[in-house]
């Protein structure tokens, strides 16, 4: 026998692990969640669909915070709300609010002011702008329902799938 037998059983055993990991299916889910309510939203209020809009950054909820919420408060469900990797997960979450409510905000104003300056510039030069990205942070209101939409869903997934259905 040839000793490539456990290492097909180890890479099965890793694939298992990671697809039935509880806090990585909280945390996609949460993500994937927000999006569909965007998309329902702008279903809602454009009537009209465009499968595009599932891959599109802001908007309510925010997709980012909803995911990292969900890791973290999966971490802590799984090591404790006083553990360490609980700690970092917390932080990380931190720090995503912040950049969506702030800095990504900011770039999107940014690039709303200089879209502005570019078609006035293309209308009397000629040219074809090239439209930047302007929806790319999100309001308080939005940061917080996205918290509060990964909190949620990381509840509801632990519920669904105990701690101990990831790792025996």
């Amino acid at each position: 026998m040839r000793g490539g037998g456990g290492t097909s059983y180890k890479r099965r055993k890793m694939f298992r692990d990671f697809i039935t990991n509880v806090t990585l299916l909280a945390a996609v889910a949460s993500w994937v969640a927000a999006q569909f309510i965007k998309l329902l939203a702008f279903v809602i209020r454009e009537r009209r669909f465009d499968y595009g809009f599932l891959f599109r950054l802001g908007g309510m909820p925010s997709s980012h915070t909803a995911s990292a919420a969900a890791c973290a408060t999966s971490v802590g469900l799984r090591t404790g709300f006083g553990s360490p990797v609980f700690a970092v997960a917390l932080g990380m979450l931190a720090l995503i609010m912040i950049d969506a409510q702030s800095v990504r905000r900011a770039a999107g104003a940014q690039a709303r002011l200089l879209n502005q300056m570019a078609e006035d510039f293309y209308r009397n030069h000629k040219f074809s702008p090239e439209k930047l990205v302007e929806f790319l942070g999100h309001t308080r209101l939005e940061v917080l329902m996205g918290a509060l939409l990964g909190l949620a869903i990381a509840l509801l997934t632990h519920g669904l799938l105990p701690p101990g259905a990831a790792h025996p």
